[in-house]
């Protein structure tokens, strides 16, 4: 069963985002063995200057780097690769048959820090739009699943 790690900088707090999340993570216990960590972000001041903001994301990536060893990462960024839900699904069928642990990572509200993209394999963009990371995290968690069943010839995906 394939490993998968998502690390995400935040906590869900909504009662509707956790329950989303619940829900697709209970679908993916039959495909992956799924952890979820959660790192919290750095606090900052209102209007940050740019130091203080990239200060906060070495920091940030600091913590990230602890839980991500070993692990094929893909960092989720507005300025990585858009692919398709097939093309996604590709990817972790590759993953999965080379018996790869993965993690995905999911920035703060500033994002992810250069170093910690660098040690990805892959940056991924979901679209040109920027989403809360709240509701993102229940995005990707919906990718995954989907992937699940595109490579398992579900009509799930039409």
């Amino acid at each position: 069963m394939m490993k998968i790690k998502i690390i995400s900088l935040g906590r869900l707090k909504e009662k509707f985002f956790i329950e989303a999340a619940m829900e697709y993570e209970k679908r993916l216990k039959r495909y992956a063995d799924l952890s979820t960590e959660e790192i919290e972000p750095l606090p900052l001041p209102e209007n940050p200057s740019d130091s203080q903001i990239e200060a906060a994301l070495e920091k940030e990536a600091k913590k990230i780097e602890k839980k991500i060893t070993g692990k094929k990462v893909y960092a989720l960024c507005v300025e990585g690769e858009q692919v398709s839900s097939v093309e996604f699904a590709d990817m972790l069928k590759k993953d999965e048959n080379g018996g790869t642990e993965i993690a995905f990572l999911i920035g703060s509200s500033y994002g992810l820090s250069k170093s910690i993209k660098q040690k990805a394999a892959k940056r991924i963009s979901f679209s040109k739009m920027t989403f809360p990371h709240r509701l993102f995290r229940v995005m990707l968690l919906e990718q995954i699943y989907r992937a699940f069943k595109i490579n398992e010839g579900s009509k799930y995906h039409k």
